[in-house]
């Protein structure tokens, strides 16, 4: 930003110039002693508080002018940047005064503007709004005029933070403070906070989420594995209208439910729902049965629901998913390798609302579940059964036969399934676009030949360590010209 307003104010004084305060080992966690020019957010009086703004130094380390990857703008759009988090330091949160009236004094005797200074608020705003969360606190130490736009609250619909050595609890206290300014302890504008990787957030942080933010409807705390079942009770029994909640990687989160406090204020006829569709909870190890059960009964409204290697799930688990939770679209139980062809009886229970299923490496699965999920799941778009080793031909059969729109399909590693199975799904299955056949090695060229010249929307094949010959690639290249073609024949090209 290289606004001559912005040379000003960083030539002030050194009380409105400092970023930030590291902290020399990353083993020892004791904050050193502050400089005179560096105001800790536990040092500040309330008059202090009211005209602060949260210094870059919130989102990175003061010795690394790199931004976050990915970062997010405050409008939800990506923003493409590069991460630097070499320095072994924490990021000590810190906050800045209102730029005041020694710079304007000092720009007023400037007879130069930089060209952006001509912009109309409404074209900087534009601007401002697809800075991520870190630059726009940046913009915001420029001047008084940036200042004022920067806190804008159309421009803080999301706050998105990263950085395993961010100071996360102590990032977001500061800046749900500077946004509640306008309405005290409540921040009625952010309805998203994206803080995944931040390895040092605890609960105390999603706490201030839970007490400031009541319009939250998208919260994403992926690898914060600091994270517990009180803080995420907290969010959901305080953010009533919470929709998206990405907990992947949280391994000490066990279940989804309502505090006990939010439970009593619940009226009977309401019941104890939770208004969350989508949940990911990927890596969730605690997750057991009870949980699953209670996470069925608290969110009935669930339409995208993620369980990869939650490994201690089972069969009877489904059951109660599948009784609660009706309106199910997408289903991940990848690598739960306890659950078999019972429990994807269970799952065919969701009938004409299932779309994408995938039960990767689930080796209990046999023909006999998939035949449950062709016969009710007509629908479904999206299979991946990849190293269901039980799987053979008459199971792809049966799928074929059954579910005409499939577009996607992942029989990876699965030894029984060979070119009949191939004919099945190119004679009812015309519309697939992407199949992997990664590793079978019953697979010819007479099946991929049956494939390409039925399913002509064909878009990606993948036939790695299988036995088929160049010739069966290029009949396969010539009749589905936008296909690509992943293999290891050497002799194809």
């Amino acid at each position: 930003m290289g606004a001559n307003n912005g040379k000003q104010y960083g030539s002030e004084g050194k009380g409105s110039s400092s970023i930030s305060s590291d902290i020399s080992s990353s083993t020892d966690h004791t904050p050193t002693k502050a400089p005179k020019n560096v105001a800790t957010t536990e040092g500040l009086d309330s008059s202090t508080r009211t005209l602060s703004t949260p210094s870059p130094g919130l989102i990175l380390p003061s010795k690394s002018s790199s931004l976050s990857s990915p970062a997010l703008s405050s409008n939800g759009h990506e923003t493409n940047s590069s991460s630097s988090s070499s320095a072994p330091a924490e990021t000590v949160a810190v906050v800045h005064s209102q730029p005041g009236t020694h710079a304007r004094s000092r720009q007023s005797k400037s007879h130069h503007h930089a060209p952006i200074d001509l912009l109309p608020d409404h074209a900087l705003l534009q601007i401002f709004s697809h800075l991520p969360t870190n630059q726009l606190c940046r913009c915001a130490r420029v001047c008084r005029r940036w200042y004022n736009l920067a806190w804008d609250p159309r421009l803080w619909s999301t706050v998105r933070l990263t950085g395993e050595l961010l100071h996360a609890d102590r990032a977001i206290r500061v800046l749900t403070h500077r946004l509640c300014q306008d309405t005290p302890n409540v921040c009625l504008t952010l309805e998203t906070v994206v803080v995944n990787g931040c390895k040092r957030l605890t609960d105390r942080g999603l706490h201030v989420v839970a007490q400031c933010c009541p319009e939250l409807r998208h919260l994403e705390v992926a690898g914060c594995y600091n994270i517990s079942n009180d803080a995420v009770f907290e969010v959901v029994s305080r953010c009533p209208g919470l929709e998206y909640l990405n907990l992947s990687g949280c391994s000490k989160v066990t279940c989804i439910s309502l505090t006990q406090e939010a439970s009593l204020q619940l009226s009977p006829m309401h019941g104890q729902q939770i208004s969350i569709h989508y949940l990911d909870m990927t890596d969730c190890f605690s997750l057991e049965d009870e949980g699953l059960r209670t996470i069925a009964s608290h969110c009935p409204r669930l339409t995208h629901l993620y369980l990869r290697r939650c490994t201690r799930l089972t069969d009877e688990a489904l059951r109660h998913l599948a009784l609660h939770c009706p309106s199910i679209k997408e289903l991940s139980l990848s690598d739960c390798r306890l659950v078999g062809d019972f429990g994807l009886r269970e799952v065919a229970r969701l009938e004409g609302c299932l779309r994408y299923l995938s039960v990767a490496h689930c080796t209990r699965i046999t023909d006999v579940g998939m035949r449950y999920v062709a016969r009710y799941c007509p629908r479904l778009r999206y299979l991946n059964a990849r190293g269901c080793e039980g799987l053979t031909d008459h199971g792809l059969s049966h799928l074929a036969r059954s579910c005409p729109k499939l577009k996607s399909l992942d029989v990876g590693k699965c030894p029984l399934v060979s070119d009949s199975g191939l004919e099945q799904l190119a004679m009812y299955c015309q519309g697939l676009r992407r199949v992997s056949l990664r590793a079978c090695e019953s697979v010819t060229g007479r099946g991929l030949k049956a494939l390409a010249a039925n399913c002509c929307e064909l878009q990606l094949l993948n036939v790695q360590d299988c036995e088929v010959s160049p010739e069966a690639l290029r009949f396969v290249r010539r009749h589905c010209r936008r296909c690509v073609i992943e293999h290891t024949n050497p002799a194809f090209y």
